[in-house]
C-alpha cells in the first residue's frame, strides 16, 4: 500500500504549502497551481537565538497556514531556505543563521502535526526563485537560464535543458561565491574576491561610502539610498553601481560561456534599483559576453518580486523531486 494519504484530489484543486526561510523573515503561503498565493503567514526570523527558537518560529508559520479553511487541499509542502543546504541529508547551514549548522530542517519541519503524511521538500532559496521565474516569470520559454537574487548577498540558480538544476548537494549555480577578483576583499565564505563582495547591496553601499558618498540624514546608508543618489547623478553612487554591474556582468558572461544560457534574470532588493543597475549591466555584458555564441545573452529584471521564493518552493514541491530531498512522516515533534 502507498504511504501517501488515500484521499483523492483533483490536480486543479490541490494546493501546496510553501515556506521561504531567510535571515530576516520566515514567510509561508498556500499556493495554487498557477502560482497564486491564496493565504499568507509571516514571522520575523530570530536569527541570533537558539535552534529550537528558530524552529518554533517556523512552526508558528506552519500552524498559521494550517488553520486556514483551505488547508485540507494541501498535498505537499515546499521549503526554500537560505543556504548552503545539503539535499542528501536534508540539512541547512545558512550563513546568516548561526544556530543552524548542519541542521536537519527537512526532518524537523516534517514532524509538525499539521504535516502528517504530507510530502515535504527542501530546496535552496535561489533555486526556488529560479523555479518560480522559469515557470511563471521572466525566464518563461527559456530552456537555459540563470536566475539571480541580488540583495544583502548574491544567490543564484540554474535552469538547464528546461529543468531546474539542483546539483549534487542542492547548491548548484552559487554564483555569489565565484571569485572574480583574486586580489579582492576576503569573503565570509573563506575565499577572496567573490562576486558577493562587490555586487551585493551591502558591498554597493560600502563602496559608495568609501568613494565619499554621504547618505541623507533621514535615510539608512543602504543600497536603496545609494540608488536614489545615483538617480540624482551623484558620482560616487553611480560609480558604486557601475562597479557592481560590471562584476555581475563578468559572472553572468562566465556562466553563459560555461553552460550556454541565453538569459539572466536578476531579482532581489538591488534589482529594484532599476536603470541605475540594468543600464550599466547591459553595457558591461556586451563587453564580457564577447564570443559569437553569447551575442544573444541578455539580463532582465525578475517579474515575481519578493514572492518568488514561495512560488518557487511550491513549483518544486508540486513537480516532485528526488527522494533524497523529501520526507513523509506521521507528524510528531
Amino acid at each position: 500500500m502507498s504511504s501517501h494519504r488515500s484521499v483523492v484530489h483533483s490536480p486543479e484543486s490541490d494546493l501546496i504549502a510553501a515556506l521561504d526561510i531567510g535571515g530576516t523573515k520566515i514567510a509561508g503561503a498556500l499556493v495554487d497551481r498557477d502560482g497564486v498565493l491564496l493565504h499568507r503567514a509571516r514571522r520575523p526570523t530570530p536569527a541570533k537565538e537558539s535552534a529550537d527558537a528558530l524552529l518554533d518560529a517556523v512552526y508558528e508559520v506552519v500552524s498559521a497556514l494550517a488553520t486556514h479553511p483551505l488547508w485540507g487541499r494541501v498535498r505537499a509542502v515546499g521549503i526554500g531556505s537560505a543556504g548552503p543546504i545539503d539535499l542528501t541529508h536534508g540539512t541547512v547551514s545558512p550563513v546568516n543563521i548561526p544556530a543552524w549548522r548542519n541542521y536537519p530542517l527537512l526532518e524537523y519541519v516534517g514532524r509538525h502535526p499539521a504535516l502528517s503524511r504530507r510530502r515535504v521538500m527542501l530546496a535552496g532559496d535561489a533555486v526556488a526563485m529560479s523555479a518560480a521565474e522559469h515557470r511563471h516569470g521572466a525566464a518563461r520559454g527559456h530552456r537555459n537560464a540563470l536566475c539571480l537574487v541580488v540583495s544583502t548577498g548574491v544567490g543564484a540558480g540554474l535552469v538547464l535543458n528546461g529543468g531546474v538544476h539542483h546539483g549534487i548537494t542542492g547548491n548548484a549555480g552559487h554564483l555569489g561565491h565565484i571569485s572574480i577578483d583574486f586580489d579582492g576583499d576576503p569573503c565570509p565564505c573563506g575565499a577572496r574576491g567573490c562576486l558577493e563582495t562587490i555586487a551585493s547591496g551591502t558591498a554597493i553601499s560600502r563602496h559608495a561610502l568609501a568613494l565619499g558618498w554621504q547618505p541623507p540624514l533621514t535615510a539608512d546608508a543602504d543600497a536603496t539610498a545609494v540608488a536614489a543618489a545615483a538617480r540624482d547623478g551623484e558620482p560616487a553612487a553611480l560609480a558604486a553601481f557601475d562597479r557592481a554591474a560590471r562584476a555581475l556582468a563578468a559572472g553572468i558572461a562566465a556562466t553563459a560561456a560555461l553552460v550556454e544560457i541565453d538569459i539572466a534574470v536578476v531579482g532581489g532588493g538591488v534589482a529594484q534599483s532599476g536603470g541605475v543597475l540594468f543600464e550599466p549591466l547591459a553595457r558591461h555584458l556586451r563587453r564580457y559576453a564577447a564570443l559569437p555564441f553569447l551575442r544573444e545573452l541578455r539580463a532582465v529584471p525578475a517579474e515575481l518580486g519578493p514572492d518568488a521564493g514561495l512560488v518557487g518552493a511550491a513549483v518544486l514541491a508540486a513537480a516532485g523531486v528526488p527522494a533524497v530531498t523529501t520526507v513523509l512522516v506521521d507528524g510528531s515533534r
